[in-house]
């Protein structure tokens, strides 16, 4: 399965004292990426709530700080299913340098996200519908 691929621009709230992005932004860019490859896949989070009662919840990361990212800096962020289980998926994400410079496609971080499947009113684990986990690992 290809990686699915998120373009972000990186702004100045995104960045720190030293005008590098904040290291816990990545954990964002990370999921707006998430995000947008489920609803790729036609799978939008609210729907998913209202149509089956559940919902993904971010359960460990473990991400991997290798070069800085910079204020206007164009990152790709990709999103790529690594591991489904009956109520997790594992995540591989990275974030690239886009940019026109000598730096262009440095990776700059990477990550592994587990994410579970819960039932939304109660936040107890449950197991991600079949004709949902069908739809990611096809």
């Amino acid at each position: 399965m290809a990686d699915f691929e998120f373009p972000i621009r990186v702004y100045w709230e995104d960045t720190d004292a030293g005008g590098i992005v904040f290291y816990a932004n990545y954990l964002k860019f990370f999921e707006r990426a998430r995000t947008e490859w489920l609803r790729a896949l036609g799978l939008g989070q609210h729907a998913l709530r209202e149509q089956t009662g559940g919902m993904f919840v971010v359960a460990e990361t473990a991400a991997r700080y290798l070069r800085p990212a910079r204020l206007d800096d164009e990152l790709i962020v990709t999103a790529r299913l690594q591991e489904a289980g009956r109520a997790t998926l594992e995540i591989a994400q990275q974030a690239f340098l886009k940019g026109p410079d000598a730096r262009r496609g440095d990776l700059l971080c990477e990550a592994s996200i587990r994410i579970g499947w819960v039932q939304a009113g109660s936040l107890r684990p449950a197991r991600i519908p079949s004709t949902l986990l069908d739809r990611l690992i096809s």
